[in-house]
């Protein structure tokens, strides 16, 4: 995991709730498993902010779904 993947994993599970940690963290492997192999694309981002915004604590839903919407603009084709 590069500093850039390792600083987006802390502010993610920062804002997770509790009894989904391990949730959050698979889907965070998979996506940095998607972008090592070059197959993150919008597409998979649109399906990964929803299963992310479901295990986010209701405070830090925006202010997530903001800097995932900012990521996802880099990989739109």
């Amino acid at each position: 995991m590069n500093p850039g993947q390792q600083k987006f994993k802390l502010f993610i599970l920062e804002r997770v709730k509790d009894d989904e940690q391990d949730r959050a963290e698979a889907l965070l492997s998979e996506s940095f498993q998607k972008l090592d192999e070059r197959s993150f694309y919008q597409e998979y981002l649109m399906s990964f902010m929803p299963r992310m915004k479901s295990l986010l604590k209701p405070e830090h839903v925006e202010e997530v779904e903001a800097t995932m919407k900012d990521f996802g603009a880099k990989f739109s084709r």
